[in-house]
């Protein structure tokens, strides 16, 4: 560092004391310079390399500082001193305007680096002309790429572009598990209701029991079916003999079927055999039978909803017991869930899952129709079942405000007022209370919100759906954006011809059975509201193993979706797959007041 320090003493002290002639780049001068340094012990031929960098790095700061002190002086003196043609102290005139030539070429020689990127100058090296192009070419496409991106951010549809009474929805990749539950989640419980052979019963003789009790199953298919299997139960807990329930003529349904024209009776009366006393008919020492129908006397009409096993012990039984045949009505919903035994459960589970099977010849076009699902496109393929529930009764019950016209709302709104007056009353309450419905989920979803679910589900355009449907509510045009999306989409009439349902058109009943067993056999069940229809095939689903998909969409969450004018088809997208995980028929721990015919898990079902 010392011998360094006097190097540069000594160059500046001879740079000054030179005079004004310091041509820096002479050969002689470079030895002026170093010779006597050169002669000092100290200096070895290591130090003799660096020194001689250090020299040209010294020589090249000192003339950088005198030229640009000549040049950015601002001092009024000196521009005075520089206009009167004084010199620099340092640098001659001829050296500095050399000077000023060098830095105008040199910055010419940058200016021409800079622009070799986009000249075709053959003094630039031909591998750097390629390089620099690919470079160019890259920085455009990546810029292109980002242009596009932003645009179609900006330009991306408010979940489905609407084209007249059509849907356009983006394609979404398919899930693996868009056809089933994952085989993991569906392995750890097993259905454990049905009829343990060989035990024997310990029923006493059908005189021996503690009377007989007769029901009216009223309302839909299934509805009646539900009442069937408490029936069975409420039987069981009073110890007393069932007699074959009457399909009640339903208002709606204006259907008069009999027992025996839908359920196999000898199948039900048999495979309940060790559990509860079941006749066909009164006994024949009854001989007033239109009283049992309708004498106040014979009937009893004050069993609360959901009741538990207890109030039959202790206000039904004793009646019963006095008077030896007792009616109860209503009986819709009549007995409880976690209010009864464990056992009484099971039973119900076993009646409906085991005991209540259709006639044979509706086992076997159920079976008929869906192996025509199943053969669709010429080989084997998948089938959903889509329970639409957007029938006008359903839509006028519902009090849900939906799209249409003026007239169409004009006419539903003089429906409901003649249908259910009382909740009608002047209908100005009926704006906020379809409002609140909606947000709660609480509204059927229409056709074309259907679509846009299942799209975003993954479901492509080629899915074959089977529609259990009554007559949709605003016909053809409520329905086009739903078989737009999904043009293979049939219902049981499409499926088979008239001769071959002409046989069971006589009973309503007979046609809604089939519609149960085409959807408890599809791939994937989808519903779009409640209903007995849609948890009885969910509960039978999942009693089945929880293997087969059942769809149940959270119209909660669809409804704020929908009504997200900033939402866009990807964020919607990841709400439904994300939402609906867990809303696909897998195993569900039972809570208080759980519906045991939705999820049979903890009565019904044992572990694997």
């Amino acid at each position: 560092m010392k011998l360094k320090l006097e190097f540069d003493e000594y160059v500046v002290g001879n740079a000054r004391t030179s005079g004004s002639e310091f041509p820096w780049d002479s050969h002689q001068t470079r030895k002026t310079l170093l010779s006597p340094l050169l002669s000092q012990p100290l200096l070895t031929a290591s130090y003799f390399s660096h020194s001689h960098s250090f020299v040209y790095r010294s020589m090249a700061e000192l003339r950088h500082s005198s030229s640009l002190g000549s040049r950015a002086s601002n001092s009024p003196m000196k521009r005075d001193a520089l206009a009167a043609g004084d010199s620099s102290p340092l640098i001659p005139d001829n050296l500095l305007a050399d000077d000023d030539e060098h830095h105008r070429h040199s910055s010419k020689d940058r200016d021409r680096h800079m622009c070799s990127f986009f000249t075709d100058d053959p003094r630039v090296s031909p591998h750097n002309s390629r390089i620099s192009l690919l470079f160019t070419f890259l920085f455009l496409l990546v810029a292109f790429l980002s242009l596009f991106t932003i645009f179609h951010k900006l330009n991306a549809p408010y979940l489905c572009k609407k084209d007249g009474i059509v849907l356009h929805c983006p394609h979404v990749k398919e899930s693996p598990s868009l056809w089933e539950n994952p085989f993991s989640s569906t392995t750890s419980w097993k259905p454990c209701a049905e009829r343990r052979d060989g035990v024997l019963s310990e029923l006493p003789p059908e005189n021996e029991t503690n009377g007989y009790i007769f029901i009216h199953a009223e309302g839909g298919l299934n509805q009646q079916r539900i009442a069937i299997c408490n029936a069975v139960a409420v039987a069981k807990i009073m110890n007393a003999t069932l007699i074959l329930p009457v399909l009640k003529q339903d208002q709606i349904w204006k259907d008069q079927t009999k027992f025996e024209d839908i359920f196999d009776v000898d199948h039900f009366i048999d495979y309940l055999k060790y559990d509860v006393r079941i006749v066909r008919d009164i006994p024949k020492w009854f001989t007033d039978k239109s009283e049992l129908f309708t004498s106040i006397r014979r009937t009893v009409k004050n069993i609360p909803k959901y009741a538990p096993a207890q109030f039959y012990i202790d206000n039904v039984l004793p009646r019963i017991k006095e008077k030896k045949i007792m009616a109860l009505k209503p009986f819709v919903d009549r007995l409880g869930y976690d209010n009864v035994p464990a056992e009484i459960n099971k039973l119900r589970c076993r009646v409906n899952y085991h005991a209540l099977k259709f006639l044979p010849d509706i086992e076997q076009m159920a079976d008929l129709l869906a192996s025509r699902m199943r053969n669709r496109t010429g080989s084997s393929n998948p089938y959903m079942a889509l329970h639409l529930r957007f029938e006008k009764g359903m839509v006028g019950l519902s009090f849900c405000d939906f799209v249409g016209t003026r007239e169409e709302k004009a006419k539903m709104a003089e429906y409901r007022k003649k249908e259910w007056p009382r909740r009608y009353k002047n209908g100005s309450h009926l704006w906020q209370l379809a409002l609140q419905k909606r947000k709660e989920g609480r509204c059927p979803l229409e056709p074309g919100e259907v679509a846009v679910i299942l799209r975003a589900m993954g479901y492509p355009k080629e899915t074959q759906i089977y529609v259990a449907s009554g007559q949709v509510y605003g016909g053809q045009n409520r329905m086009a954006p739903l078989r737009n999306m999904f043009p293979n989409l049939v219902t049981k009439e499409e499926l088979a011809t008239k001769e071959e349902l002409d046989g069971f058109r006589k009973h309503v009943t007979s046609l809604a059975a089939l519609d149960f067993l085409v959807c408890l056999k599809s791939d994937v069940f989808v519903m779009t509201h409640g209903g007995n229809f849609a948890k009885l095939i969910i509960g039978a689903r999942r009693y089945m193993g929880h293997r087969l998909k059942s769809i149940k969409p959270d119209k909660g969450l669809m409804s704020k979706s929908f009504g997200d004018p900033y939402m866009g088809w990807a964020t919607f997208v990841e709400d439904v797959v994300v939402t609906h995980q867990t809303r696909t028929g897998l195993p569900e721990e039972t809570f208080p007041n759980y519906d045991l015919w939705e999820n049979p898990l903890t009565p019904c079902m044992c572990r694997a």
